[in-house]
């Protein structure tokens, strides 16, 4: 079976994949000081408390932070007996290509985003992810990852908001009732869901006219269902769309190793 690790900014995925489906995903935050062993540890007690039973023998690592790879690297080899397939790296073989200025590192998650909304959906889209950063991918016709729009994350501007102005809590994001808030709460809740949204809106628009082209906006990420609760702002929502566009890269270089 696949383990597949996506690691981001703030949270880790760890999923298991019997080679249908996911039998088994789980969630920590992410942290570089953790070691292979406290990884296996925490792993494998899940797998015992809700009796997953499963027998990994290849693992595969996307990851936007570079000092968690390491520890990765040695669970799988310690415990797995594995050589992972790590997303980025020149042994790892993508089955799009990636068209961008020469020296350009793309990051991971992007690439991985890419792959999955191409295979789920086709060519000519625009895959917002909403992580840290709120990340827009523009895929060609033929599924070529070639740019992208990088914009702060939700909760990052909610803390920058909260940290530089003393007087203003910090508040959850979620759908104000009003545009206009009749509190302080309500006032940075519309301001933060307003905004995205019409970041949205005006970033997808403006890539779509520079591409003279229509093209789908797919949807993913932790916020991303909240805003979804606005109409045609998507035109399609995925919530696992990463760890999919992991195993279809898992399968690309078992295929053509």
């Amino acid at each position: 079976m696949l383990l597949a690790i996506d690691c981001g900014n703030t949270n880790t995925v760890f999923s298991i994949w019997d080679g249908t489906r996911f039998i088994a995903t789980w969630r920590t935050s992410t942290e570089w000081q953790r070691t292979s062993d406290q990884y296996y540890v925490w792993l494998s007690t899940l797998m015992k408390f809700q009796g997953v039973e499963a027998d990994i023998t290849d693992v595969i690592i996307s990851s936007t932070v570079p000092r968690v790879v390491f520890n990765l690297r040695v669970l799988a080899d310690r415990y797995f007996n594995t050589r992972p397939i790590v997303v980025g790296k020149p042994d790892c073989r993508l089955p799009v290509d990636v068209r961008v200025d020469v020296g350009t590192a793309v990051g991971p998650d992007r690439l991985v985003n890419t792959v999955a909304g191409h295979d789920l959906f086709g060519g000519d889209l625009i895959v917002v992810d909403f992580g840290t950063a709120t990340t827009f991918d523009v895929v060609d016709t033929d599924g070529a990852y070639i740019g992208g729009v990088i914009a702060p994350g939700v909760n990052l501007s909610l803390e920058a908001l909260h940290n530089a102005a003393a007087a203003l809590p910090h508040v959850d994001i979620s759908k104000p009732q009003a545009v206009i808030g009749t509190n302080t709460v309500s006032c940075i809740q519309s301001g933060i869901f307003w905004g995205y949204v019409g970041l949205v809106r005006e970033i997808c628009a403006q890539i779509k006219a520079e591409r003279g082209r229509e093209m789908r906006v797919i949807a993913t990420g932790g916020l991303a269902p909240l805003f979804q609760q606005t109409v045609d702002l998507f035109d399609a929502y995925q919530d696992d769309l990463t760890m999919h566009g992991l195993t279809v890269i898992y399968n690309y270089n078992k295929d053509t190793a």
